[in-house]
């Protein structure tokens, strides 16, 4: 995966965008798509923008913000791929940057600072996506949907009662993006383990935050015997991942670039699953009936209508079962929550 959007990356700063497009992608078999990122003047959402206009796949970028998007758009618009960019800024314009557009993207809300805990987040950011999640609903219902705005566990539950009270839920539309938990998980086994980064992989399930991140490293390969001691620290790495830049950082910011990064993995996935193209797997927040919960993230096939089938769980070690067990409460409460704030 980390491979591939490097390849991309590469080749589309490299070569012009008709090249690129007759060499990857025969340009008249490839359909027209409309990708929207909401929150696109933001600390994610400028480097989430860059990455979507790097991709070949998008044939119209548009970038939505209350303030600041048309610099953003401006400065975009100039890189010489083949998506056109149109920058949209104020409540007035949200229906028009939501038109057609195939995926939204939403990065919106406030980032997280020292001290903050995710319910601090979700006072803020809980209303942002409601209101987001209502223009989605009017503008475009058959959209695929990749939820950013943290928290995440909470936020996904909120957009499904959004679109249940307009009449436009489709769970196989509705997508909590858990991918960089995945890309951390990677990172940090291919280090232990001392295997290329780009040959690994690693399922990560449960939500995206704190203990509910179970990152099923029994499962990961290559196969590498690390100890339980280093299992257990990897672990713990994965789900303090966010913390871990947060307090880098200093105050100055969250795990914005990562997160874009990520962000446009998965995007890119719901792309070619929207295509056609074959077994597209990740992780995600989904509604899910892999355990009691409503919402669970776990590997998700991915398809012409979103999600085609959500996978098991598969073996777990006995540290896993635990973790798994562990994390159903916090887990349980962040989704009632979002469901609660939603229908109040």
């Amino acid at each position: 995966m980390r491979a591939s959007m490097l390849r991309l990356i590469k080749s589309l700063t490299t070569s012009p965008s008709s090249h690129v497009l007759r060499r990857g992608y025969a340009s008249e078999a490839v359909p027209e798509r409309k990708v929207a990122v909401l929150g696109a003047a933001g600390g994610i959402g400028q480097p989430l923008s860059l990455l979507m206009k790097l991709n070949p796949l998008v044939s119209n970028l548009a970038l939505y913000d209350i303030a600041n998007t048309p610099g953003v758009a401006a400065d975009v618009s100039h890189i010489n791929t083949r998506s056109e960019v149109v920058g949209y800024a104020s409540d007035a314009e949200l229906g028009k940057a939501l038109e057609g557009a195939d995926v939204v993207i939403i990065p919106a809300g406030v980032p997280r600072k020292p001290g903050m805990t995710r319910d601090d987040l979700f006072n803020i950011n809980a209303g942002i996506v409601k209101g987001l999640c209502e223009a989605i609903a009017k503008h475009c219902p058959n959209a695929l949907v990749n939820m950013i705005s943290n928290p995440v566990n909470s936020t996904v539950p909120i957009a499904a009662e959004v679109f249940k009270k307009a009449g436009t839920y489709d769970p196989k539309r509705l997508f909590g993006v858990t991918t960089l938990d995945v890309v951390r998980a990677k990172t940090f086994y291919a280090g232990k383990a001392m295997v290329p980064v780009a040959e690994v992989n690693v399922p990560v399930v449960g939500g995206h935050a704190g203990i509910t991140i179970l990152p099923l490293f029994s499962q990961a390969t290559p196969k590498a015997n690390l100890s339980d001691e280093v299992i257990t620290a990897l672990t713990k790495r994965t789900q303090d991942g966010g913390t871990e830049v947060v307090e880098a950082k200093a105050g100055k910011g969250s795990a914005t670039l990562s997160m874009a990064y990520a962000g446009a993995i998965f995007a890119d996935a719901c792309l070619k699953g929207l295509n056609g193209v074959p077994d597209v797997i990740e992780c995600s927040f989904v509604q899910s009936t892999v355990t009691e919960l409503p919402f669970f993230a776990s590997r998700v096939r991915l398809g012409k209508n979103g999600v085609e089938e959500v996978l098991g769980l598969g073996p777990l070690s006995d540290y896993e079962k635990e973790g798994l067990e562990k994390l159903k409460p916090e887990l349980k409460s962040s989704i009632e929550k979002g469901i609660k704030f939603a229908t109040q």
